[in-house]
């Protein structure tokens, strides 16, 4: 039996019973309908607010943050530098990159099989934006109902002021969203100035523009449309999630038969009266910010922000009933079995995702200031001098990593006698350098076809040193 647990599928079939002589379509994409999500109090929704703040203050301030001479976090990509703090990537080591992205990718899976898709309920920014928009139109519409009345009353002079000022609020932090983003790869102080002034260059103009436009249409139109159909996470969940994962769930077996009552009817009493402890108030539904219907199973439209977990407890407060009809748990749990919390799956995950970062962390601090390849020419072996001296050509590429200019001394070993007809280069602050070099060494010293040698670069200014292996050929057998 499979450990998967299955989500539903409660999209309404949009194929109706037709005579036989008529043509039967069906829709792939179900028209949207506007979600007026209900705001809501209560833990979990504070948590989700004070991680959505930092989220956002982090993101809009540390472009500002200043680092010395340039910003904190700098992605330069004229320089082809990298900026982070006090550290500094070039596109040579794109494989940190790659390293991180990899750790990203684990962590994801990680969290996933440990928790479901809090990630999506409380850190993507698709979400973060969107509730601040919500956020925003609660404020300015008013709450649920008031914004329903509002859409269907005809255009007047409160509907026009309050929907023209939520627009211009949505397109002002959009514009902000835009700027920002950009200020990541142009210093954002020269940017604020320069953009008003119609000094940017158009590249800057352009990505603005961009996420300016997307900001507000996924934000503040598509919303929850964006996690249903364009984000690949959704679909792939169910593949993710076992019966001990910890997803948000409604207890069937207590909550029904549901069913509207007085409230003085004590809970005791409730298995007498023929209900269970749901109300059918549908509160769940209404502050669902996909709105889905928590009840009717786990569905991949579910971004386990656990609003409707909130909701249902200031309900269950109300009543006087225990909270958590709606929680946090595992499918096993809802059945009555024990939940495993360290399965294998999961174990497995955390130690690839610790030893990664481990490793990660230890190449970053490992990593040398300087950059040395070495290639042999191959279009000529080798060739000998009137002096009695073979002479090997190589092509070297020199990569200052560091930030300060430096001088390096370049040396070779493993031959006796061997020596360089090069022997210093100066390489700039995050510059590279390619060098045609030649080894020669006495024909005397050579009794094999192919020595084994090590070419040597240090830094004459600093503690910088790095080798790399090569072959040397000549002689005969």
């Amino acid at each position: 039996m499979s450990d998967k647990i299955p989500t539903q599928d409660v999209t309404p079939d949009p194929v109706q019973q037709h005579p036989a002589d008529e043509t039967v379509t069906k829709e792939m994409y179900a028209s949207r309908k506007h979600i007026y999500v209900r705001e809501i109090k209560g833990l979990f929704q504070r948590i989700r607010r004070v991680s959505n703040w930092l989220l956002m203050l982090g993101f809009f301030l540390l472009p500002w943050i200043p680092w010395g001479d340039r910003p904190a976090v700098w992605f330069d990509l004229p320089g082809r530098e990298f900026h982070i703090f006090s550290a500094t990537f070039y596109p040579q080591e794109f494989m940190l990159l790659s390293w991180l992205l990899i750790i990203c990718a684990f962590g994801l899976f990680f969290i996933t099989v440990f928790a479901g898709r809090v990630w999506c309920g409380y850190t993507c920014p698709q979400s973060v934006w969107t509730f601040l928009y919500i956020w925003l139109e609660h404020h300015i519409e008013g709450p649920r109902n008031r914004r329903i009345k509002l859409d269907r009353r005809k255009l007047d002079a409160d509907k026009l002021w309050r929907k023209a000022f939520k627009h211009f609020l949505w397109l002002l932090i959009a514009a902000a969203t835009g700027i920002t983003f950009v200020g990541y790869f142009t210093p954002i102080r020269g940017l604020v100035m320069d953009l008003p002034a119609l000094q940017a260059n158009s590249w800057s103009y352009f990505w603005v523009g961009f996420f300016t436009l997307f900001t507000y249409l996924n934000a503040g139109w598509l919303r929850e449309q964006v996690c249903i159909y364009m984000c690949p996470y959704a679909r792939f969940q169910g593949v993710m999630f076992d019966r001990d994962t910890l997803i948000v769930s409604y207890d069937t077996r207590r909550g029904e038969p549901r069913g509207r009552r007085k409230k003085n009817i004590p809970h005791s009493e409730l298995g007498a009266a023929g209900l269970g402890d749901c109300i059918d108030c549908d509160l769940c539904v209404q502050v669902c910010p996909t709105g889905i219907d928590i009840r009717d199973g786990l569905q991949y439209e579910c971004i386990t922000c656990a609003a409707c977990i909130d909701a249902c407890d200031s309900v269950m407060d109300k009543m006087g009933y225990p909270r958590g009809l709606i929680r946090y748990t595992t499918e096993n749990a809802l059945e009555g079995k024990p939940t495993h919390i360290f399965r294998p799956r999961l174990v497995g995950y955390l130690l690839a995702l610790l030893v990664m970062i481990g490793l990660f962390f230890w190449a970053v601090n490992d990593r040398s200031a300087v950059g040395f390849d070495v290639e042999r020419d191959r279009n000529q072996l080798f060739r000998a001098t009137t002096s009695g001296e073979i002479v090997n050509t190589y092509t070297i590429v020199v990569r200052n990593l560091d930030q300060s200019d430096h001088v390096y001394q370049l040396s070779a070993s493993g031959l006796p006698g061997i020596e360089l007809n090069t022997s210093e280069v100066s390489v700039p602050a995050g510059a590279s350098r390619q060098l045609i070099i030649e080894a020669k060494a006495p024909a005397d010293s050579i009794s094999q076809p192919s020595h084994g040698i090590i070419l040597h670069i240090e830094a004459t200014d600093g503690d910088i040193y790095l080798e790399r292996d090569s072959r040397f050929l000549g002689g005969t057998r």
